[in-house]
């Protein structure tokens, strides 16, 4: 018996072993109750979506045929070629092929059992698909270029929306400052921030998440709406905002003094001090990157933020510790937001 009970440990631990190598080491979650639709139709699939790493992944076949695509699969290795596009995949790696160019997945096509799963979204817009995500229903969207040939408007995201924001109601400051998080995240190259119309996109500090941004001009009495535009992660459009009303100045606030002066040499680490209105809560965002998408600083990896208050004279001051710098510009934000509601901020850069 000892001797048989050997054997089978035996044999499944060789089966576990070939599982294991057969479906690579990051763990697999089902994408339980997630809807494909392609075109308007909705996909079935023998092997349910699965997720890995925040990536949905399905059958290779029923996403490139239902795309017009023809898929050759060989050895591990996946041709496909549609609507003028021609992508190469590999079983394990993260590295692939699109008309030509080489870019690279979070997470490289495996399989389950006999079905190879690839990525659904980087597979989609590879062919020329956009791909939108409803959150509400737990619904991918994916539309294909039409009969004519021409490519579709990305779909729209009903189900975007922003939360936190403020201000909210009325506000005493004629310059506030300005903030709102995301129900989603969002592709921050994409992102159009307006104030009644005037488009402040350049002054915004953001990421995937949320952004802010005072107003560069001096707001009238009244109410007044902020307007967002863009497209998600998930490859949706997007179209929100909210009103707020703003009262008589409460009082300017300003930023000034600034040591060490814009423009000057600095290291990755270094102390940064100024003025503004007594007690006023002062935020800094620092970034070394060479420079900043469409205007806007993008706070990402390598980004440092702090907050500080304002002494009864009014000085801040602030250490600042850069990692991970990408370049030879560090650009800073400094928003100063003063007991009264009045706000302001400032950007400038330095040379490293």
């Amino acid at each position: 018996m000892n001797s048989m009970f050997a054997r089978r440990t035996a044999v499944a631990a060789v089966a576990s072993v070939a599982l294991c190598a057969a479906v690579a080491a990051p763990t697999v979650v089902r994408a339980a109750a997630i809807t494909v639709v392609v075109n308007g139709a909705p996909l079935q699939f023998d092997q349910p979506p699965i997720e890995r790493a925040g990536r949905v992944f399905v059958p290779l076949r029923g996403v490139f045929e239902r795309l017009g695509a023809s898929v050759v699969y060989q050895n591990g290795l996946i041709n496909a070629t549609g609507d003028g596009h021609t992508v190469s995949l590999h079983i394990g790696s993260t590295q692939a092929l699109v008309d030509g160019r080489t870019q690279a997945l979070d997470v490289a096509p495996f399989v389950i059992g006999a079905r190879t799963l690839v990525p659904l979204r980087f597979v989609a817009q590879a062919l020329g698909a956009y791909v939108g995500w409803n959150n509400a229903d737990a619904t991918v969207t994916i539309t294909g270029a039409g009969a004519s040939g021409a490519t579709p408007a990305p779909p729209a995201n009903r189900s975007f929306h922003v939360v936190g924001q403020r201000p909210r109601g009325a506000v005493g400051t004629l310059q506030p400052a300005l903030h709102a998080g995301f129900s989603e995240p969002i592709d921050q190259s994409t992102l159009h921030v307006a104030i009644d119309g005037r488009d402040v996109t350049a002054d915004v500090s953001s990421n995937a998440n949320g952004f802010d941004v005072t107003a560069p001009f001096q707001l009238q009495a009244g109410e007044h709406h902020v307007t967002l535009t863009g497209t998600t992660q998930a490859g949706a459009q997007f179209s929100t905002g909210w009103s707020f009303a703003t009262g008589g100045a409460a009082g300017t606030n300003y930023l000034g003094s600034i040591v060490p002066a814009p423009g000057a040499r600095v290291g990755a680490n270094f102390n940064l001090s100024g003025r503004t209105i007594p007690g006023s809560q002062v935020k800094i965002v620092a970034s070394g990157e060479a420079s900043a998408l469409g205007g806007i600083l993008q706070i990402g990896t390598g980004t440092y933020q702090t907050s500080t208050q304002a002494d009864g004279n009014g000085v801040f001051n602030a250490n600042i510790v850069l990692t991970n710098v990408n370049g030879s510009v560090v650009r800073v934000l400094i928003q100063s937001i003063a007991p009264n509601g009045s706000s302001t901020e400032r950007s400038f850069t330095y040379t490293m």
